[in-house]
């Protein structure tokens, strides 16, 4: 199983010099086994270039799961090539308890006035799924778990497993614990941390948000975003293998990037990479 990242800034993309080696592009994830169909998570802007790239590759069918609807996140879908592709078929989950409830939320992008494509522009080449929360299913060769998680509106962390790998994938989330409550608080779990942590389990690969430094967490604690320190003690806590530091806070250049990156460059068990587009990891490596 490989691991790419097509984008790994958080709210709004960045671009110009300051953001040119960790990249611009909002998150956009892409998984794959091998001899299997590519199962992306979020449509941000990076989902353009991997959407030609997927078409190059000649994949007739493509997974994507949202972790949520907001714009970030979901502003690639209309430049993402494989939706009109006459040999393509995508399969889109929305965090939803249903098939109308997943196409209503993303019409209320794709309706003419918020983006000149309508829904139904793209006919029956893009197939919704309405994913809810706490629940276990099979897209394609893929075991995939959710959890939800806290971020303004609702947003899902996923873990997707294939082959005796997995990985995790949980952005737009603060902690799942009230400061002084929880492990950062070195007591027991939460409860919704308890879930965490069963989700992520031995996971091969995590990525987690960690938009902010741990001291501008607690000056914005409703804004629904995490900091290194709670997602390198939930893979701490998980005997997760690998932890990638992901939806980069728009403000932070690429050379706020490497002094973050530098103070981890060491730790192990685990080991705790910041993601950047261009990223691959190989699972079997």
């Amino acid at each position: 199983m490989k691991v790419s990242f097509w984008g790994v800034r958080g709210s709004i993309p960045t671009s110009g010099a300051a953001t040119a080696r960790y990249g611009g592009h909002t998150s956009c994830v892409l998984v794959q086994a091998e001899s299997a169909p590519p199962l992306v998570f979020d449509m941000g802007t990076g989902a353009r270039l991997l959407g030609k790239s997927l078409v190059e590759a000649g994949e007739d069918r493509v997974y994507v799961a949202l972790s949520h609807t907001h714009m970030d996140h979901l502003i690639g879908l209309p430049y993402f090539d494989p939706i009109f592709h006459p040999n393509c078929r995508v399969h889109l989950g929305v965090p939803a308890d249903s098939q109308g409830e997943a196409r209503r939320k993303v019409g209320a992008y794709l309706n003419g006035v918020f983006h000149p494509l309508r829904l139904d522009d793209i006919g029956g080449r893009l197939k919704f799924y309405g994913v809810p929360a706490a629940s276990e299913f099979q897209v394609g060769p893929y075991s995939m778990q959710t959890l939800r998680l806290v971020h303004p509106g609702g947003t899902l962390g996923y873990r997707a497993s294939c082959d005796g790998r997995s990985v995790c994938y949980l952005t737009d989330t603060g902690p799942l614990a009230h400061p002084g409550q929880g492990l950062m608080a070195d007591e027991s779990p939460t409860q919704m941390e308890q879930e965490l942590l069963k989700l992520v389990e031995g996971a091969d690969v995590m990525i987690m948000d960690t938009t902010f430094h741990q001291d501008e967490y607690h000056q914005k604690l409703s804004w629904g975003h995490a900091y290194p320190e709670y997602a390198v003690r939930v893979a701490q806590m998980a005997s997760v293998k690998r932890v990638l530091l992901f939806h980069h806070s728009p403000d932070a250049t690429d050379d706020m990037l490497d002094t973050e990156a530098a103070r981890w460059d060491a730790h192990r068990e685990p080991t705790v990479m910041l993601a950047k587009e261009g990223l691959v990891l190989d699972l079997e490596g």
